[in-house]
């Protein structure tokens, strides 16, 4: 993976892009802490799908939470 600034990554876009098509991922960084990645186009996240994922949390089982409700509140106090 190649790490580089801000200011280089501003510099060398058009490099990065295509070192993206080759394959290779990118880590941008601003002070030294990463910030943003460059990925080529097949490692991208697929987007999520919210109707399916609503779908599955209705279906999980309700609990009741009366305990952890007692639990927070005892341990305001």
């Amino acid at each position: 993976m190649t790490t580089v600034s801000i200011a280089t990554a501003k510099e060398r876009l058009s490099d990065l892009i295509a070192k993206a098509e080759q394959g290779e991922t990118i880590e941008i960084e601003r002070n030294g802490k990463p910030v943003a990645r460059i990925l080529p186009a097949d490692q991208a996240r697929e987007a999520i799908d919210f109707v399916w994922l609503e779908s599955v949390i209705r279906e999980m089982p309700q609990t009741d939470d009366s305990g952890i409700r007692r639990l927070r509140d005892e341990d305001r106090y």
